[in-house]
């Protein structure tokens, strides 16, 4: 068989694999291209080819030209754009949705499914949308964990290797007898006052939890957990609270592939690109600054920062990444001519070290009591005519929304400032008895949640439609929570989760971030 024989019965296969049929012209165009590619990458060259056709919005499964063109011209695009590729700041509002599908068992822009575009003013479907969604991504993971998959037909099972079932809470509520041992992932909810239940799409079941044990982690109302018990007659008593086990990055993207979940401009996941990999690798000398609570209208925030920058002046880091909130205390009706009177004494500063001008980045991400909307999240950036001569002067700079992502290289960076430890131990069903470790249990929480605020909309509202923007699934490399509780840096599920702490309220301390190490440096300004 001649060369194009092989190329072409490759193609058709791949095709058939999954479900599609390629037109006579669409073989043929697809056959030229591939036969200037070698025999070694041939397959990996389809694979990509396959994922760019079913990325598009299809509409049968007998594949056009024009499809297949579209797909050819995105591979030899993703060669192209690696350098565009190296530093990007993304917004809430950018951040791409996917949906996951129960009947494909995979995700799905929203593009190719029928919900409408999101809006601040959602609807009440919006408000039951957001939970269900967090509840099934959380499902679609439990699933695939390995006390959860049942073992294979005929397989011995390993001696104390327990599997576990899930059951929903219909299957509950559908009982007459007594229910010994199950486990039911569901959402904890006050639907009266004093009186907890169980929640999830197919039902509610009410909670008797006096005698229940909790696993590690902060429980608040509206997180979802693993509740291990027994039921009987329409109530739930239960033994233990645990929460969903995470699942690495690495992990969900061997089951979902190069999906950019992330955002920005790749087509595909930065993830799976080598050149970008190298690129971190090889840049020893970057870094990311990370610094809370800039008040700007204080005198010795100012003199620190000052400080620092003359510190910096002679080896400029990659970005300095500022958190508000901007100013000390609110000032009511002044407080945006003061915001503006501050960031120009900050663009003098910045001004009078040339390096740092001429090569830093600066990321504003502003605080809980900045000008904006109220304390709903995503918050929008600080206003455009409260920041225009900053920006005219300082030309490296951007002000984005809270939460934000960077993406550096193949690194995927989340931030939020919001004080969350507080809220989320003032809403505890139940403290963790060991208080000095409540940075992990925090952490735990929020990997396991795969959510930035899993807490009720009450204490923590958000935008229905853009609760998926606050996802945090598949975990990134580094989530940067700036909150006024005490500094920490903790590694957990290989994610880096840092608390840079309140500058001017923790002695000036800041945080370093080296991305080719992946390491952080706690720093301090103190006694100079």
């Amino acid at each position: 068989m001649d060369v194009a024989g092989k190329i072409k019965t490759k193609v058709s296969v791949g095709f058939k694999m999954r479900g599609l049929i390629l037109r006579p012209e669409a073989s043929r165009y697809l056959v030229e291209v591939l036969e200037s590619v070698s025999a070694s990458e041939l397959d990996d060259v389809i694979e990509k080819v396959l994922d760019a056709v079913e990325k598009q919005p299809l509409s049968s499964t007998m594949i056009e030209l024009s499809v297949v063109e579209s797909a050819v011209q995105d591979c030899t695009q993703s060669c192209d754009e690696t350098i565009d590729n190296v530093f990007n700041i993304i917004g809430a509002f950018d951040v791409p949705r996917y949906i996951y599908s129960m009947e494909r068992k995979k995700f799905v822009p929203i593009s190719m499914t029928s919900h409408s575009a999101p809006s601040l003013c959602g609807l009440a479907k919006d408000k039951a949308e957001l939970f269900r969604e967090r509840y099934t991504i959380l499902q679609q993971r439990i699933h695939r964990h390995q006390l959860f998959t049942p073992p294979a037909i005929g397989a011995a099972v390993e001696e104390g290797q327990n599997k576990f079932q899930l059951k929903t809470i219909e299957a509950l509520l559908g009982s007459t007898a007594k229910l010994g041992e199950v486990i039911v992932l569901g959402m904890i909810t006050q639907l009266k006052e004093g009186k907890f239940y169980l929640e999830d799409p197919s039902g509610t079941v009410q909670l008797e939890m006096s005698k229940a044990q909790f696993h590690n982690g902060l429980y608040t109302e509206s997180c979802f957990v693993l509740a291990e018990g027994w039921y009987e007659d329409s109530v739930f008593h239960v033994n233990g609270f645990g929460f969903p086990p995470t699942e690495s990055s690495s992990a969900t993207r061997a089951y979902y592939g190069d999906l950019n979940f992330f955002g920005g401009p790749s087509t595909t996941s930065v993830k799976a690109s080598a050149k970008l990999k190298q690129l971190e690798e090889e840049n020893d000398d970057a870094m990311f600054v990370i610094v809370s609570d800039v008040w700007l209208d204080s005198v010795e925030v100012m003199e620190k920062l000052n400080m620092m920058f003359s510190g910096y002046a002679s080896m400029p880091p990659t970005c300095f990444i500022l958190c508000g909130n901007f100013s000390s205390a609110p000032y009511g009706k002044t407080q945006i001519k003061s915001l503006k009177d501050s960031l120009k004494v900050l663009a003098d500063a910045i001004c009078a070290y040339p390096s740092i001008h001429s090569s830093c980045r600066f990321v504003f991400v502003p605080g809980p009591e900045d000008p904006g909307p109220g304390t709903i999240l995503p918050r929008p950036p600080l206003a455009d005519h409260i920041t225009d001569e900053f920006r005219q002067r300082v030309p490296f700079s951007v002000f984005t929304t809270n939460p934000c992502r960077i993406q550096y290289c193949s690194q995927e960076i989340v931030i939020i400032r919001e004080d969350l430890v507080n809220k989320m131990c003032r809403n505890c069903g139940r403290l963790p008895s060991n208080n000095l470790d409540i940075p992990n249990h925090f952490v735990k929480t929020i990997l396991s949640q795969g959510h930035l605020t899993p807490l009720p909309l009450y204490v923590s509202p958000v935008f229905w439609a853009y609760d998926y923007s606050l996802r945090v699934y598949p975990v990134p490399d580094v989530i940067v929570f700036a909150d006024k509780y005490d500094p920490f840096s903790i590694k957990n599920t290989d994610c880096l989760c840092v608390n840079p702490g309140s500058f001017p309220k923790s002695g000036f301390t800041f945080k370093v971030y080296y991305p080719s190490n992946r390491t952080v440096e706690d720093s301090k300004l103190q006694g100079l």
